[in-house]
């Protein structure tokens, strides 16, 4: 399977579109929201990643998808990274047990233990983890993914962290480069409360204004 693993639709959408999103989540945990309406496809989050992460060039933390790409009026674009899911399947299946989540609910893993099986790839349904080719045939090296800009399990802000998970952010009290880099601030990242109240209110402005279609 390669690295790119395509994205499953219904899941996204049915993610998107229903009020299903909020309603199990606690309220302090950190989360993506990425609004359709919003997003053009300039893929700003996903250059701004590897930039300040500084990533080799088959790895992409952050991607953009269009799907119903030439439908009109179906068409749509949409920012996806790890979900940092708060029933995270990938740490679930992982035989070394590398993966932990933190209070905030952000979903690191510790790639000391990773030993590249690649089973966190076929559990999650977003495609997130990353897998270098070290060798030929297809050899996968040690998984890359969102940290959310949160770093890694070494000491903060070390040579090591950098190197091994890249920028850690939210240590300095800053959002995720992606978010920052969003021009129509269609990626947003915050406590779920947070999150939530932005939804709510975009959903009863475009109610309120008979959207059609722009940064409402």
């Amino acid at each position: 399977m390669q690295n790119n693993q395509s994205v499953n639709k219904n899941i996204i959408f049915n993610d998107i579109e229903k009020s299903t999103w909020i309603s199990d989540k606690k309220p302090n945990e950190l989360k993506f929201y990425c609004d359709i309406k919003r997003c053009i496809h300039c893929d700003g989050c996903s250059v701004a990643c590897s930039n300040a992460h500084e990533l080799p060039a088959n790895i992409n933390r952050r991607k953009v998808v269009t799907l119903d790409e030439g439908l009109e009026g179906k068409e749509y674009s949409f920012s996806i990274a790890c979900m940092h899911c708060h029933d995270a399947p990938c740490q679930k299946v992982c035989p070394t047990e590398c993966f932990y989540i933190r209070k905030d609910g952000i979903v690191l893993h510790d790639k000391e233990k990773c030993i590249g099986c690649a089973y966190c790839l076929y559990a999650c349904p977003f495609g997130a983890p990353q897998f270098p080719k070290t060798e030929p045939f297809g050899s996968r090296g040690i998984m890359d993914k969102c940290t959310m800009c949160a770093g890694g399990p070494v000491p903060t802000n070390s040579k090591e962290e950098q190197e091994l998970y890249g920028q850690n952010r939210i240590a300095e009290g800053r959002v995720p480069a992606c978010a920052g880099m969003c021009s129509t601030k269609a990626l947003i990242v915050g406590e779920v409360t947070m999150v939530n109240d932005i939804i709510t209110q975009r959903i009863k402005a475009r109610a309120s204004t008979g959207y059609k279609g722009g940064e409402v």
